[in-house]
């Protein structure tokens, strides 16, 4: 499938790239995707993807967890530690269902998670609003809190003097919360700003994204100095003294 199924990387600056190991399945994404204006590029393993992705850059990953070898998860991850690729989004396609699959999901730096059976008009809504979800970042000035830098332009972190490889949907939970420091936020105010093109989120969802923050971005993520816990409440933003 890699080679001849919708192969159109060509004619695509930036291509979706889908991960799908059932051939059926693979052709009607192909199908509702080329028919909503997108380009597809399409693989039925993991093998090669990270290889083709450094070199055409997609907008977006589709990747079924159940895949042959490598699965969706461990692709991932995969993508998630390479730099280039790192801010790339992702949606899981997927039967399986259960809440720890999604915040396993989460945990790995996924965006969304289609489950199966779904609708090809389901599916290019998902696509839709993750990916203008990602356009709607600010262009605000650069936030600057003693070690931690925050610049909405190029959607860059630097903590420390070095720089910090966070996803868009982590990006997007940090400015948000530095922009309205010492403002306390529900988890469902936190959902509703910033998933609010998304179904598959849960308020459990926001603790898992601010915790793979704290790990980034504080020097004792288990005594955080930004990302303030208020018990029982949610979270707020709060500048060192």
């Amino acid at each position: 499938m890699d080679a001849q199924v919708g192969d159109s990387i060509a004619t695509s600056a930036e291509p979706i790239f889908v991960v799908e190991d059932d051939y059926d399945i693979c052709r009607l994404i192909e199908h509702n995707l080329r028919s909503a204006g997108y380009g597809v590029h399409s693989f039925s393993t993991g093998a090669s993807v990270v290889t083709e992705a450094t070199r055409a850059h997609p907008r977006l990953f589709l990747l079924d967890v159940m895949l042959p070898g490598t699965d969706g998860f461990d692709l991932c991850r995969q993508i998630r530690q390479i730099e280039l690729l790192a801010k790339i989004l992702i949606i899981f396609l997927t039967a399986r269902t259960s809440e720890a699959d999604r915040v396993k999901g989460l945990e790995l730096g996924g965006d969304d998670y289609i489950t199966k059976p779904f609708s090809p008009r389901e599916l290019v809504a998902r696509v839709r609003a993750v990916l203008r979800g990602s356009r709607e970042m600010s262009l605000s000035e650069v936030l600057n809190f003693g070690e931690l830098e925050i610049d909405p332009c190029s959607m860059t972190v630097t903590f420390a003097g070095r720089a910090v490889t966070t996803t868009v949907r982590e990006f997007r939970l940090l400015e948000y919360l530095a922009s309205h420091r010492s403002r306390v936020f529900t988890r469902e105010q936190l959902l509703d700003a910033i998933w609010k093109e998304t179904a598959f989120v849960t308020p459990r969802s926001v603790d898992v994204y601010v915790r793979r923050l704290r790990e980034k971005i504080e020097r004792d993520p288990s005594k955080p100095r930004y990302l303030k816990t208020l018990r029982g409440v949610g979270y707020r933003f709060e500048v060192p003294r």
